[in-house]
């Protein structure tokens, strides 16, 4: 895995497992108070992080990383844990990715990544003229999305759903929204009118967590 940390001197920690093909310049507009912890680019597990400063960890995992947060212990207490725009198990053909949506994918190219974007990511055209799709080549994100299914086949068996709450757009073209509810019954929130990128609804990390509140 690849790592960006962000000190903001604090003694609480938020740990963002982020989605495939992501890296640290999507989410650099979210505000925190906290020190943030960004996981991105899943071709293994390795990471060098010591937890034990921290007096409150809270989990934060989008599309992917929703999957890696259930299998991948990295040996703390979470104080809350939400699960964004994913489900745990992400190549389910109900739940997760499915076949037409992973040729989707594999379909990305550097020519259409931007019709990809607006067709699946975002809903609203301020959504997408501030969409930053980060800086990775197409051919990172493909080696990660096979690392990814490797994974997953792995350690399927070990998936544990761990998460208070479940947040996604309601019009999210990736992961089937009523599949979803099923899943997550009553721990479900959905975003009106988004699709599987809400990040350009809010300002910090913290009003995701807030979603929550009621």
């Amino acid at each position: 895995m690849k790592q960006f940390f962000i000190n903001n001197n604090s003694d609480n920690l938020l740990l963002f497992l982020a989605g495939w093909g992501c890296d640290e310049y999507e989410f650099e507009h979210l505000k925190c108070g906290t020190d943030v912890l960004i996981f991105y680019n899943y071709t293994d597990f390795s990471y060098d992080f010591d937890f034990s400063k921290y007096k409150k960890i809270d989990l934060l995992t989008f599309s992917a990383g929703v999957f890696v947060g259930t299998v991948l212990d990295f040996g703390v207490k979470y104080d809350r844990k939400i699960a964004l725009s994913g489900n745990p198990y992400l190549f389910d053909e109900k739940l997760g990715l499915s076949k037409s949506v992973l040729e989707v994918l594999r379909g990305v190219t550097e020519d259409n990544c931007e019709a990809f974007a607006r067709d699946y990511l975002v809903m609203r055209e301020d959504e997408f003229k501030n969409f930053n799709g980060g800086k990775r080549t197409i051919e990172d994100c493909m080696h990660e999305l096979d690392s990814l299914m490797e994974i997953y086949n792995r350690e399927r068996n070990n998936i544990n759903d761990i998460y208070d709450y479940a947040i996604m757009g309601d019009s999210d073209p990736l992961f089937n929204p009523k599949a979803q509810k099923e899943y997550y019954g009553k721990r479900l929130i959905t975003v009106p009118n988004a699709r599987h990128n809400i990040f350009f609804r809010i300002n910090s990390y913290e009003d995701i967590f807030n979603l929550c509140q009621g």
